[in-house]
């Protein structure tokens, strides 16, 4: 899906006679797979006792807003599922998609050099949107509705975004007290990572006809050695990489199918809810398949509206499978 997810990890401010505060970063990647990425402290290597502390669990929907002149309001339902009451922070976070199909947020993106014709093509909908609560929260099993409404520019023209964002806050207690970092043994460092999770997802506001107009280049097949869920042995997979490319003026949104059009059956290879925005021509992808397919058939690849046209083929394209 194109719903950005984000998760990040926030330590105690202050450790008292501990001396250090640890913040940790958690990024949801494209793929699915967890990172984490620590920031070195300025102090002497000490053993650590942690321990983490989740308390929501974030659900929301829809996945995805999409507002026109015609449309000009929405809501979107957030629900805790976790199991304690938690607090979430609602902002409006303007993102870019880079061509590997990677979601950053723009301020980030505007510090790096070698992404600023990707930002000047940015067309952000951040000061047309309106949201209401900023703020929610919600005890375990609880929801809250959030109301949207833009108001579009009277010049506005073509396609603007922005993202929802909604982040857990980490409650006022968190983390340790003086006394308890300095607890324990001599030369032991303690703290705690409280964790505060977010998702993301897209609003788009379309000024005029939408101009939506996919191709598809560059498929080969390939084979990688790949572990089928992160955690067993990685073995040979049969891998289809291609550029999913933007040829209309309007984002893209929809899904990829890889077929054996000689065997049929299912899919051998499928991925749902697939975005190119405007500021990218195109978007790299690769698609592990379940099956490898027998060398000779024909593999077609095929990408489907899911979006002003949901279920019309925007692009097709063969991929040569010879023997390996």
């Amino acid at each position: 899906m194109d719903t950005d997810n984000v998760a990040r990890a926030r330590g105690p401010r202050n450790l008292g006679r501990a001396g250090l505060a640890a913040i940790a970063w958690i990024a949801l990647l494209p793929g699915g797979e967890l990172a984490a990425q620590p920031v070195p402290a300025s102090a002497p290597p000490a053993p650590a006792s942690v321990s983490s502390s989740v308390g929501a669990n974030l659900n929301i929907s829809p996945k995805r807003v999409t507002f026109d002149r015609n449309k000009r309001s929405a809501t979107v339902f957030i629900f805790n599922q976790g199991t304690a009451t938690a607090t979430f922070d609602i902002a409006l976070v303007d993102r870019v998609m880079l061509p590997d199909g990677q979601i950053m947020p723009s301020a980030d993106a505007q510090a790096k050099p070698e992404l600023k014709s990707i930002v000047d093509r940015e067309r952000s909908a951040k000061d047309m949107v309106l949201v209401t609560p900023r703020r929610a929260v919600l005890a375990p099993g609880k929801g809250q509705t959030i109301r949207l409404r833009v108001e579009p520019a009277a010049d506005a023209t073509g396609e603007y975004r922005t993202t929802l964002t909604v982040t857990t806050v980490p409650p006022r207690n968190a983390g340790l007290t003086a006394e308890q970092a300095a607890a324990g043994n001599p030369g032991e460092l303690r703290f705690v990572i409280n964790s505060a999770f977010g998702l993301s997802i897209p609003l788009i506001l379309r000024m005029g006809t939408p101009e939506v107009k996919a191709g598809i280049e560059n498929a080969k097949l390939e084979y990688a050695n790949i572990s089928p869920d992160g955690v067993a042995p990685a073995r040979r997979t049969p891998v289809v990489t291609f550029d999913l490319v933007r040829l209309g003026a309007n984002s893209l949104f929809g899904n990829v199918e890889i077929r054996d059009t000689k065997r049929g059956g299912d899919p051998l290879g499928v991925a749902r809810g697939v975005g190119v925005y405007p500021e990218i021509n195109r978007r790299s992808m690769r698609l592990p398949l379940t099956t490898a397919p027998t060398p000779g058939d024909p593999l077609q690849i095929t990408f489907s509206d899911d979006d002003t046209s949901p279920g019309t083929v925007l692009g097709q394209a063969s991929v040569e499978n010879s023997k390996p």
